[in-house]
């Protein structure tokens, strides 16, 4: 796609990135095939290709609608399309620039609205109060003992997690710690900054991945190989850490150091003897997050370690769709997100399980609300 991007935007970093990413796409239109909120509306300017238009006639300093705006933020960053492209299109780096771009066009209260509920999210002091009248897990089971421990990792607590469903990370601990790990936590104040990314307030994110990155790599050198995400949307965040920085920046090895030790918890057990869990088998359907299988390019992991431990495992029909969680998106796009939740729930209850499991906080608080059937993290279903 060619572009005629302003002098001074050409010869900065971040429309550099944008018009090589602008460049790379061929017009093939296969992402229309997978976006989940085309296949809704059928708007070419709602799927990945009208986007990349969009910001592209933006970065050319052409007259840019509240509609456009619109059109931008209806966009999950599902990153299915990545998936989907045979050019290898970044979108999802496209439309955090995009998004950027375009802040200073919305209305004062949109952006004070958006604010608010992004500093609510990130702040624990004011969220754990909200969270506990929505908390979803309390602790079910009593604490592991360590007895003694080969290796050490690190486990990253997340900041909403440990409010809405502090049984994910205290089974997470208790499964490690039986298989003979050591493990210590992240504060929870230590967000990876992935709300702050898509809610258009990148230089937060880039100051919390700086301060991350240095708390981290200081755990690291202490002896710690490996760092683990249980929420994939963290988990995508902190692997794309060297994206957010330009190769001569001091800061851009350090995160590659980060980036290439963080594994989701299912990449890190799928080399660990598991035979001396006791687990509970029960019907169940998994819900594969967007954020694991188009993000972390992680298709079918969490699904060939359950079917290892011997659970039946049933194919999901349109697995590959966003359930309309999207980190904040069901806050902001409610409606939109409510159809995607409707059609992946009809398709994860078709073989009518006990159970669903997911691998990311905010599809399961997001499904939850749409279904009495329990939905859990999948690592709950190994600690017993």
């Amino acid at each position: 796609m060619q572009t005629k991007l302003p002098a001074r935007l050409i010869h900065s970093p971040k429309g550099k990135k944008a018009e090589g990413i602008i460049r790379s796409c061929v017009h093939c239109g296969f992402c229309l095939a997978t976006c989940p909120t085309y296949q809704l509306s059928g708007n070419e300017l709602d799927s990945p290709r009208g986007r990349i238009y969009l910001i592209k006639s933006a970065l050319e300093d052409n007259e840019f609608s509240s509609a456009s705006i619109q059109h931008l933020d209806q966009c999950l960053t599902c990153r299915s399309c990545e998936t989907t492209c045979p050019s290898g299109v970044q979108f999802g780096e496209l439309v955090d620039i995009g998004r950027q771009l375009v802040e200073t066009k919305r209305h004062w209260w949109h952006k004070l609205y958006r604010n608010s509920i992004r500093l609510f999210l990130t702040s624990p002091k004011l969220f754990n109060v909200a969270a506990y009248f929505f908390k979803h897990s309390p602790i079910q089971t009593t604490v592991a003992q360590q007895k003694e421990f080969h290796d050490r990792v690190l486990l990253l607590t997340g900041c909403i997690q440990p409010a809405l469903a502090p049984n994910i990370n205290h089974a997470t601990k208790n499964v490690l710690t039986k298989l003979g790990f050591a493990v210590t936590e992240t504060a929870q104040t230590e967000c990876c900054g992935a709300i702050d990314q898509h809610l258009s307030a990148q230089d937060v994110a880039l100051n919390r991945a700086r301060h991350n990155i240095d708390k981290w790599s200081a755990i690291v050198d202490s002896g710690i190989n490996s760092i683990i995400s249980t929420a994939s949307g963290c988990g995508v965040m902190v692997k794309d850490y060297p994206s957010l920085f330009e190769i001569n920046d001091p800061y851009y090895q350090k995160a590659r150091l980060i980036a290439d030790k963080t594994q989701d918890i299912a990449e890190f057990l799928l080399d660990q003897d598991l035979t001396s869990l006791l687990l509970t088998k029960t019907k169940l359907t998994y819900h594969a997050p967007c954020t694991l299988q188009h993000g972390q390019k992680l298709p079918g992991l969490v699904e060939g370690l359950l079917t290892k431990l011997g659970f039946d495992i049933h194919p999901v029909t349109d697995a590959h769709l966003c359930c309309g969680s999207a980190g904040s998106y069901s806050l902001f796009q409610p409606t939109i997100s409510k159809q995607l939740r409707a059609n992946k729930l009809t398709n994860l209850t078709h073989n009518d399980p006990d159970l669903i499991v997911t691998a990311n906080i905010g599809c399961l608080m997001h499904l939850q609300k749409g279904t009495d059937i329990p939905v859990k993290h999948w690592i709950e279903l190994l600690d017993y």
